[in-house]
C-alpha cells in the first residue's frame, strides 16, 4: 500500500537531513551491514515470511545494495517504518536508506532534503470495493466511505479526485495497512484506495479475492523508488547504480544463470564488459570491487527475475510488467549508460 507522509508534518525530519553527513558508506562498511528502512509488511513489497526472514520486490532492492557493498544479499537488516516515521528514521541516521513504495514528489525530494535515486516501481492510485456493491467506476463513489491512511498524499489525491468530479465522502482514517485492511473487510468502509499495486497485493491475501473488484480509474502519477539523505552522494550513488544494473541487467540479457558465465568469458559487448567489470574500472570508482553488479545479479537476479519472483503472473500478487517493462517492450524501464 502507497504511504506518503504530509509536506508539513515531516519538517523536522528535513531539517536533521539537512544535517547529514556523507559518511553513510564508511558506516555501513564498519558496522557489517546495510539498514534499511521497509513498509510494515505488503504482500510482495516487503513482508515477513514463516521463519521470520523478511522477502519481497522492495527487501530485495536493499539486499542487491549489500550484495553491492559487502559481495553478500544476506548482509542487509530491516526496520519496519510506517508512514508516520519513515522519513524521520532516514534523516536521523538510523537507517541508511528507504526501499518502501514511497513516492517521488517534489516536496520529498527538495523541502525534506532527500534524494530520489531512481523508480523501482511505476504505480498510480486506484479504489478497491466489493462486487456486490455492482460499481463500474470511481465517478460512481459520491457519498462513499472510504478507508484512507492518514498523513499521506493518497489522502490528499483522493480529495482533489472527488473535488474535480464534483462528490463527496466520508474518510475512515486509518494508520497502517493492517487497520485499512480490518476495517474494509468488517465493512467499515465501502472504498479501499492506495496504489494500484497495493490493491492486488491485499486482495491476493483475501479469503475470497474474487468478492473484491479493482475500479479501472488511475487517479494519479506514483513513482516509487529508493531514497537517501541529501549529502549522501558517495552512498547514493551506490544505491542508485545498484538499481541501474539490475535493469540494465535484463535488457542486456545477463540473468542470475549466465552472469558467472559471462564474468569469466568476456565478449564482444562493450556495455556488458563494463557493467560486469571485465573492462574499466566503474566499480573502483564508487569504491567498490569491480565485480560489484556481478554479485548483485547473480545473488538477487535482473530487474525481471526480482519483478517475476515478486510480483509477476505466476505470484499470488499476479501483476502484469505494463509500464514497468523495459523501454524495447513498450515500458518506461531502463537504466543511464554504464561507461
Amino acid at each position: 500500500m502507497k504511504a506518503r507522509h504530509l509536506i508539513g508534518a515531516a519538517t523536522a525530519a528535513g531539517l536533521i537531513a539537512g544535517a547529514a553527513t556523507a559518511a553513510t558508506l564508511d558506516d555501513v562498511k564498519a558496522r557489517g551491514h546495510v539498514q534499511c528502512g521497509v513498509s510494515t509488511g505488503l504482500p510482495g513489497f516487503s513482508f515477513t515470511k514463516a521463519d521470520g526472514d523478511w522477502d519481497g520486490f522492495d527487501v530485495a532492492v536493499c539486499r542487491a545494495v549489500a550484495a553491492a557493498v559487502f559481495g553478500d544479499a544476506t548482509k542487509a537488516r530491516f526496520t519496519p517504518a510506517t508512514s508516520q516515521v519513515r522519513f524521520t528514521l532516514l534523516a536521523s541516521g538510523e537507517v541508511d536508506m528507504l526501499s518502501r513504495n514511497t513516492t517521488w514528489t517534489f516536496s520529498r525530494d527538495v523541502d525534506l532534503k532527500f534524494d530520489f535515486l531512481g523508480v523501482n516501481y511505476y504505480d498510480g492510485q486506484g479504489f478497491m470495493v466489493p462486487k456486490a456493491l455492482a460499481l463500474t467506476s470511481a465517478k460512481e463513489l459520491d457519498g462513499a466511505t472510504v478507508c484512507i491512511q492518514t498523513g499521506t498524499t493518497t489522502e490528499l489525491n483522493l480529495a482533489d479526485f472527488f473535488r474535480a468530479n464534483n462528490m463527496s465522502y466520508d474518510p475512515v482514517p486509518v494508520a497502517d495497512d493492517k487497520e485499512a485492511q480490518q476495517k474494509y473487510l468488517s465493512n467499515a468502509c465501502d472504498v479501499y484506495t492506495t496504489d494500484a499495486s497495493g490493491l492486488a497485493a491485499v486482495r491476493a491475501t483475501f479469503e475470497a479475492p474474487g468478492d473484491h473488484v479493482v475500479l479501472p480509474e488511475i487517479i494519479s502519477k506514483e513513482p516509487l523508488g529508493p531514497l537517501v539523505r541529501h549529502g549522501d552522494n558517495d552512498w547514493g550513488d551506490i544505491v542508485r547504480w545498484s538499481l541501474n544494473a539490475m535493469i540494465a541487467a535484463e535488457e542486456l540479457g545477463i540473468t542470475s544463470a549466465n552472469v558467472k558465465e559471462l564474468a569469466a568469458a568476456p565478449g564482444d559487448n562493450p556495455e556488458i564488459n563494463r557493467l560486469l567489470g571485465t573492462e574499466g574500472s566503474l566499480g573502483a570508482m564508487m569504491g567498490l570491487p569491480n565485480d560489484w553488479a556481478v554479485q548483485i545479479i547473480s545473488q538477487v537476479g535482473n530487474y525481471g527475475e526480482m519483478f517475476d519472483a515478486h510480483l509477476g503472473p505466476d505470484t499470488a500478487i499476479g501483476l502484469s510488467r505494463g509500464l514497468n517493462a523495459q523501454w524495447t517492450d513498450g515500458g518506461l524501464l531502463y537504466a543511464p549508460p554504464f561507461r
